[in-house]
């Protein structure tokens, strides 16, 4: 048996890598659009993951890279509806009505989620949110303005990443209900 010498730096296993850090090593997805992806096709989903050249943290920056209008970008808004998340894709055209989107929801009050709410709720960062792929279901209303696209755009999982889709495969996907929300 040998001895250690008392310089050794002595550094701790690290965990192995989940099957999304390995996915991603292969495709070159982030780990988050990895899982997306997989919900997608889990889903029946058509779209594929598009890794952006740059971040797309809001509407009109996913639009100017994607040759789009504003208006078919899904944006996926979490809030805090009396302590449960609240998804909200809306069209990037819009504004939420938090007061609206409260009546509808049937909630007292409907407000932007912290950062770290977010995470918790979906396992995914602000500006990169995607409507599926979450640790558990999250209750979901869906932007009827977006019906008025062929092809909307929403973030799959990560800042960078999106993935086209239908409206009506959107509502599906999500078990989202259709409302206005502006």
């Amino acid at each position: 048996m040998s001895e250690k010498s008392p310089d050794a730096q002595h550094t701790e296993p690290s965990a192995p890598p989940t099957a999304a850090e390995l996915a991603a090593r292969s495709t070159g997805l982030p780990a988050n659009a990895v899982i997306v992806q997989g919900a997608l096709r889990e889903l029946g989903a058509a779209g594929e993951i598009v890794v952006l050249p740059e971040k797309a943290p809001t509407a009109a920056t996913a639009a100017a890279q994607l040759g789009c209008e504003v208006g078919a970008i899904a944006n996926s808004l979490v809030f805090d509806a009396d302590g449960a998340p609240l998804l909200v894709m809306t069209s990037g055209a819009h504004r939420v009505d938090v007061e609206l989107v409260a009546r509808t929801a049937g909630v007292r009050s409907v407000r932007r989620a912290t950062p770290e709410f977010v995470r918790q709720a979906t396992g995914q960062p602000i500006g990169g949110v995607a409507p599926v792929g979450h640790p558990s279901p999250i209750r979901t209303l869906v932007d009827t303005w977006l019906s008025k696209y062929d092809v909307v755009w929403a973030a799959g999982g990560h800042p960078h990443t999106v993935f086209p889709t239908t409206f009506d495969e959107l509502v599906r996907i999500t078990g989202g209900t259709p409302v206005d929300v502006e």
